[in-house]
């Protein structure tokens, strides 16, 4: 059983995360705080396996109580602003939910969470599923975008573009390696040295000869040009194609 203390400073918001915690035996809650004070004292005391954590409370923020701490349990944001998102994975936060949280969400980051304390693998390695957004960080942006809206991502050496509905790519630098190991597949696949497509965004596959074709993705504006490895590989995953 994993002991948790939830951190938030609106009394209907932690209501809601005693709600969303009920159908999960495994987890027992140790403590609830609405301030940096009140959390620091119940963590110290309690020494939780893990922390569901509100960004904004009076006074302080959700990072300044985890700066506080050393080391701090593993964490779930939990926040009505999707801003914060870079800030929680610079902090490795398992996961980082948007209010109103629905409870097959919330599962899923129980279900990180789990792994995380366990430690089978990283937080930060953790495969995200369709249900999820993704934190993009470039020099000059930070946004946050759901999964299932990314068609391509496409290696460019150490970097990866990604390409987003009605907007231009995005070219951010993390392998494409990296990607494919965090991304749900299905429904994204690896089809060659330089794609991972969303197996859901194909609109056609257009042969132009025995070794070549160009493959068509709904929100990429160029089409794919693939070899006949990749167009193999795509037949295994689709084989009506």
């Amino acid at each position: 059983m994993l002991r948790v203390v939830l951190c938030d400073d609106e009394r209907l918001a932690l209501q809601r995360l005693r709600q969303l915690l009920t159908p999960h035996s495994e987890f027992q809650i140790v403590g609830e705080a609405n301030s940096k004070e009140a959390a620091l004292r119940i963590i110290r005391k309690e020494k939780p396996d893990a922390l569901f954590l509100d960004v904004q409370m009076p006074g302080a923020t959700g990072f300044d109580l985890l700066k506080a701490l050393h080391p701090p349990p593993k964490t779930v944001m939990v926040t009505a602003y999707a801003k914060y998102a870079t800030q929680a994975f610079d902090i490795e936060a398992v996961d980082y939910l948007i209010k109103p949280v629905s409870p097959q969400r919330f599962a899923q980051a129980l279900h990180r969470l789990q792994t995380a304390c366990s430690k089978k693998s990283p937080s930060k390695n953790t495969p995200y599923s369709m249900d999820d957004r993704i934190c993009l960080q470039t020099p000059q942006q930070t946004i946050v975008v759901p999964i299932r809206s990314i068609p391509l991502l496409e290696a460019d050496g150490d970097f990866t573009r990604i390409h987003l509905p009605k907007s231009a790519p995005l070219m951010i630098c993390h392998t494409l390696q990296s990607y494919e190991k965090i991304m749900p597949a299905p429904p994204f696949a690896r089809i060659d040295r330089f794609h991972l497509i969303n197996l859901n965004s194909i609109v056609r596959l257009d042969r132009k000869s025995r070794d070549t074709a160009n493959l068509i993705l709904e929100g990429v504006s160029q089409p794919i040009p693939i070899g006949r490895a990749a167009q193999i590989r795509l037949k295994s995953q689709l084989p009506k194609i």
